[in-house]
């Protein structure tokens, strides 16, 4: 009966709003994280993307609103690497990781928070912190411009990919803690030992002062190493291949997507 109902619903869908294929293959042609896909995933991601855009606000800070295009192969864009995080999951899984998410808001820029961190010897310690983008449980997802424009190749960095995984993070409580909902199939204790050896790892790496394989945002916090490990999952799947590989192959299964096979050698190397 669910079955149905969806069947129902998407065809309901699609008679009120017909696919806009040419904007759709426009997005593809700008975005070589959107073209790297098979024509089946690509299929599917525009038809999850486009109901996305239905479901979801994208808003514009109003100091772009004049000055900034932001044409429909865009916004598609941008929906399509926000469904791309669900791509191998089924639609009712697909719509419950992102039931808590009502908007995506795009700012001009960059932007600061004054940040409040107590360290493990209780001290507290406070900063101003500039940032990319940021995830709240209630309020909307929110994006700087610039970042957006820098996301969708094949070098690590993808904003809109960040801030969706700590929305499936938050999927299990009110705050990021790199550890979302997990399949059945995924053991709770064999995703905290490997995030673990990962977080060690990092944080061995910066205390000899070597570079780390992944961004080392990913060694602030539990929650941003699960984030920054997504981003590159999906857009420098060799880096964390060859870096991480068991961490791969938990987010492998975790994604039920393998993104070596969508790629190849063609990802880039982490700045």
């Amino acid at each position: 009966m669910l079955e149905r109902l969806r069947y129902w619903r998407a065809a309901r869908f699609a008679a009120r709003h017909p696919f806009p294929e040419h904007a759709w293959a426009e997005s593809r042609a700008r975005l070589p994280l959107l073209a790297a896909l098979s024509n089946d995933d690509a299929a599917r991601l525009g038809q999850r993307a486009w109901q996305f855009l239905h479901t979801k606000r994208l808003s514009l800070h109003p100091e772009l609103v004049a000055t900034t295009p932001f044409d429909p192969p865009a916004r598609l864009g941008l929906a399509a690497q926000a469904c791309l995080l669900t791509l191998g999951w089924n639609d009712a899984e697909h719509e419950e990781a992102f039931s808590g998410l009502r908007e995506i808001l795009i700012l001009p820029d960059a932007f600061t928070r004054q940040v409040e961190e107590m360290d493990e010897a209780g001290v507290m310690h406070e900063y101003v912190d500039e940032r990319a983008g940021e995830t709240s449980h209630q309020g909307p997802v929110v994006v700087a411009f610039p970042d957006l424009m820098d996301s969708g190749s094949h070098d690590g960095f993808n904003v809109v990919i960040h801030e969706l995984a700590h929305k499936l993070d938050m999927g299990n409580s009110l705050d990021i803690d790199g550890f979302p909902p997990l399949p059945r199939g995924i053991n709770p204790k064999e995703w905290h030992r490997v995030f673990t050896g990962v977080w060690e790892d990092l944080q061995a790496r910066l205390a000899r002062g070597e570079q780390t394989p992944i961004d080392d945002y990913a060694a602030t916090h539990p929650g941003e190493c699960f984030a920054v490990c997504c981003e590159v999952f999906f857009t420098a799947p060799d880096n964390l291949h060859e870096a991480y590989p068991d961490l791969y192959a938990l987010l492998s299964r975790y994604f039920r997507q393998d993104p070596l096979t969508r790629f190849g050698s063609s990802s880039g190397d982490v700045s």
